[in-house]
Order: structure tokens, then sequence, then C-alpha cells
């Protein structure tokens, strides 16, 4: 089970695909990225991959911990990211070596099937209407979008008024049966937030997410007057110590570690057991692709407070390739009245395209995240 080969593979439309292949032959898959960030990811994969080279691919634990505590500096969105595609692809690997998913090797699954939403209506909220009703008509019970577009640091309250007409447009369509999900995407600072949250209440959100960016942790205390909506963050945040300081405050009702940047299958692992000790649920962030998407369900299906799981399938950032298309088995993600049922294929439960990954790989992508301006030429959140 000694590791033999590392290899990368940029493809679109913005992901990082790990292959790790052992002597014996057994391959496992991972998806190392951060969106606008591929070519450094890949430089700092690149950088690790003398601690995997002839390592004994079981020891997953020891190789976690060589990577993030054998670097002086430590944590971050490109180390963390880097980890999390290794720690995916030696668990693909393990799972698969024992003919068992990655969940039985974690304890087993709590669940039959996983509560799934999808995205809608792009960077700046638009056709919401008829994207909703095309999410449920594909089988999505949830749904998730942005709050608005643009947002100064202190804007007019027509604008907040604009956004709410919008939300309130989705909730009318699907009912209140469904889940709608509100993204601030942290576009949204704590002076609007107050009014924006206060306004939003009566739909009976399903969460707010990122209400104001995560740096700002002392805000979320003050912010959970204004709604009776839980408040969830976390896609921003890159190890449990991280999230420590998340828990301590207490003002947060779900946490959202993505699979790819928050230090894989190990890290949320513990993240989300950090999590159920304080009440808080877990909704695992995923605008990525099938690779984190298969992770991120391993996690879910083995812990209780998981509650719903983000999927890229049709989201506006897919373009020039689409999560499914890099599958043998897409089925595996086949979404029935809101619900994925649990993977029974070994390790990670996904079966790659190899052949595709490698041609797309030969078109590659040079995905930036757009840099928004507001009206005075001055610099927002995207």
């Amino acid at each position: 089970m000694k590791i033999e080969k590392v290899e990368l593979f940029k493809v679109p439309p913005r992901w990082l695909f790990l292959k790790i292949t052992t002597a014996s032959g057994i391959a496992g898959w991972g998806e190392p990225v951060v969106e606008g960030k591929a070519d450094t990811v890949k430089a700092a994969v690149e950088e690790m991959t003398p601690f995997l080279l002839g390592k004994d691919a079981r020891q997953i634990e020891d190789i976690w911990q060589v990577l993030y505590r054998g670097g002086f500096y430590r944590g971050g969105p490109v180390l963390m990211s880097a980890i999390s595609g290794i720690d995916q692809a030696l668990w693909d690997i393990k799972g698969k070596a024992l003919g068992v998913p990655v969940y039985e090797l974690l304890g087993g699954a709590v669940r039959d099937k996983m509560k799934i939403y999808g995205w809608i209506g792009g960077d700046k909220p638009a056709q919401v209407v008829e994207a909703a009703s095309q999410r449920v008509a594909n089988g999505f019970h949830a749904v998730k979008m942005n709050a608005c577009a643009e947002m100064e640091w202190i804007d007019s309250p027509q604008k907040v008024d604009d956004a709410v007409k919008i939300i309130r447009s989705v909730r009318d369509v699907i009912g209140y049966d469904k889940g709608l999900g509100v993204d601030f995407h942290g576009r949204v600072h704590k002076g609007m937030a107050k009014l924006f949250m206060r306004e939003l209440d009566y739909l009976k959100l399903m969460f707010i997410e990122e209400p104001v960016l995560s740096e700002n942790l002392e805000a979320f205390a003050g912010l959970t007057k204004y709604t009776t909506a839980p408040i969830a963050t976390g896609e921003r945040m890159f190890s449990r110590w991280d999230f420590k300081r998340l828990f301590e405050q207490g003002a947060v009702d779900i946490i959202q570690p993505d699979l790819s940047h928050a230090g894989g299958i190990t890290e949320v692992k513990k993240i989300a057991a950090m999590a159920e000790a304080y009440d808080v649920a877990l909704a695992p962030h995923c605008p990525l692709g099938p690779i984190s998407l298969a992770a991120a369900l391993q996690i879910d299906f083995n812990c209780l407070n998981a509650v719903i799981q983000e999927s890229s399938i049709g989201i506006h950032y897919n373009e020039g390739a689409d999560l499914l298309d890099y599958l043998l088995n897409p089925e595996v993600f086949d979404i029935k009245e809101g619900y994925v049922s649990r993977p029974e294929l070994p390790g990670l439960g996904v079966a790659i395209d190899e052949e595709k990954v490698r041609t797309l790989a030969k078109t590659g992508h040079n995905w930036k995240n757009p840099v928004w301006r507001n009206a005075d030429g001055s610099v927002t959140e995207w």
C-alpha cells in the first residue's frame, strides 16, 4: 500500500482533481482546490508530494498530522485545501482496499438517505422563480439563492426592499413545505445585515448564510436578535481551531465546513463532533465537483448532526463541464423527493471517468471570481 504516484488535473469549469496511486495499483481521487486559485493549490500539493511518496497510504491520520504540523506555517485556505484533497484520496484508497464505503470506516451510517439542496439565481439573483420551479421539478425539496447583488457598507432601504421582494417570489412559488436558504455571501456588512435579516424574517427561511464575513465573528452574537432563522457560516473556515472560536461564541446554528477546504474527511469529522457537543448542526459547503460532493456525503451519512447537503449540480459556475460529466456512475447522485440515497460502492462511492478527466485537463481553465465595485468606484465584496 505504499504511495507510488501523485497526479494532478486542472479541469473545467474551475476544479482541480488529484489521483494518488499505490504500488499495488489501487487509486484514490481527491479534489484539492481553492476557487480561483487552482494553480496555487496545485503547487502546494506538489510541495507536499515528497511527504507522500513511499508512505503507507493506510496511515491517514499520521500523514495528515505530518502535512499539517510538518510545516512551521500552517492553516489557511491554500495549505488546508491541499491537505483536503490528499486526505480524500487516501480515504478513497483505504475504502477500496477494504471493500467498504468510507462512512463504514468512520463508524457506520446513521441514516439511509441525505437531504440535499440546489442553487438558483446566479451571483446576482435573476429568473429565480423559474429556476426554483425547475429545481422542484427535478426532485429538490430545498433551494438556496444569493440574497442580493452588490451591497455598500451602508446602503439604501430600497435596495433591501427590492432584494426581499425577489426572495419572497421564490417562497411564494415553492411554498412553506420546501426549504429556502438565503446566502448573504459575506457581501452584506453589519450595519445593513440587521435591517436585511429583520425584513426577511417573515419568510421563515431554512437558514441565513454568512450574514457577515466569518472573520467578523464578534458580530454574529449581536445579529441573532434580528432573525428567528438559523444562522449558518463556515465555508471560509479551515480547521477545528477556526471553528473553536465560533462554537465558544454560541451564536451560530449551522456550520458549513467545505470538504475541499477544511482538511478533508479527517478534519471535518472532528469539526462535526465538536459541533454536536455545542448542539450545532452540520451542512457541508460544496459548490465544487463530484469528488468533493462524494467526500461530503460520506461525512453526512456518518454524522448525526448533518441536516442537509449542498450540491453543485447545475450551479451557475459550471460552464464547460458539470459535476456529472466526470462520473461513470452519475446515478449515485440521483435526487428523489429531496434526498440522495446512501452510496454503496467502496471508498468515496464514485467511479471517476479518467479518460474524460485526462481529455478535459488538456483544456484546463483559468477561472477567477469577478471583482465588483460600487457606484462610487470602490471595491465591494463579491
